[in-house]
């Protein structure tokens, strides 16, 4: 990254937009603690990412791009295991597990082997690893790609009754500018490693000039690029890899 600088309210849906390589996802890795930062700061509710790691890690959840779930194990396993690396009490993760597949629309199928699971399944799955320990924050790296329309508005409208029924707060990335537009309150468009548009969608569309510009106009006018021109052969691959896995 190269000197951003943005915030996200409590309780809002804030969208991390950019063409691939643009520095989306190691902007995750930085606030969920996973690489720190080289220069600059970044908090999550008041918490320095260098020195209060562990901390912030109990007050977040995430789901990254890349498959968090076991397939050898139902979903009802996947969950237990969770909430015993989270050192939940035994009566305790019962209460939470049996709320969360309530959420996720997964009761009849807690005792089916993951592998069996469609796309948005899965998805489900992992949104519910992610917040089994309730957190304040929730970061989702690309949580709809390569599941179908009725799969992704599925994700939407459980992420939605979360956010009713928690006040949570989300961070998302995501390629998908109608999903932007549609649910998140503020964007920022990244590229090249800077944020070049932050905003409303209003915001962003007064900046452009134009009133009636959806997000994708206003995407294409910041960057001067498309979603599909980003990224490498290691970027194509490492998708493919992921949309298999979905298959």
């Amino acid at each position: 990254m190269d000197g951003i600088d943005f915030d996200v309210q409590e309780g809002e849906v804030f969208g991390l937009l950019g063409p691939n390589g643009a520095g989306k996802t190691t902007t995750i890795r930085l606030l969920t603690t996973l690489i720190p930062p080289t220069s600059g700061e970044a908090r999550i509710a008041g918490l320095d990412v260098r020195r209060d790691g562990a901390q912030i890690r109990r007050l977040l959840g995430y789901a990254p791009q890349t498959l968090s779930a076991d397939g050898t194990l139902t979903g009802y396993e996947n969950l237990l295991i969770t909430a015993k690396l989270l050192g939940l009490p035994k009566v305790e993760s019962q209460r939470r597990i049996a709320r969360i597949l309530s959420l996720l629309r997964l009761e009849e199928a807690a005792g089916q082997l993951v592998r069996e699971y469609s796309g948005g399944m899965v998805r489900r799955l992992e949104v519910g690893q992610a917040i089994l320990h309730q957190p304040r924050l929730l970061i989702l790296d690309e949580p709809t790609v390569g599941l179908d329309p009725t799969a992704r508005h599925a994700i939407w409208g459980m992420l939605a009754e979360l956010r009713l029924e928690t006040g949570l707060t989300i961070l998302i990335t995501t390629h998908y500018m109608e999903e932007a537009e549609a649910y998140c309150d503020r964007v920022a468009i990244m590229n090249h490693g800077r944020i070049g548009a932050i905003g409303t969608l209003a915001q962003l569309r007064h900046r452009v000039g134009r009133e009636d510009a959806s997000l994708e106009d206003v995407f294409t006018a910041v960057t001067g690029d498309t979603l599909e021109s980003g990224g490498d052969f290691h970027d194509v691959r490492q998708l493919r890899k992921r949309l298999q896995r979905f298959d």
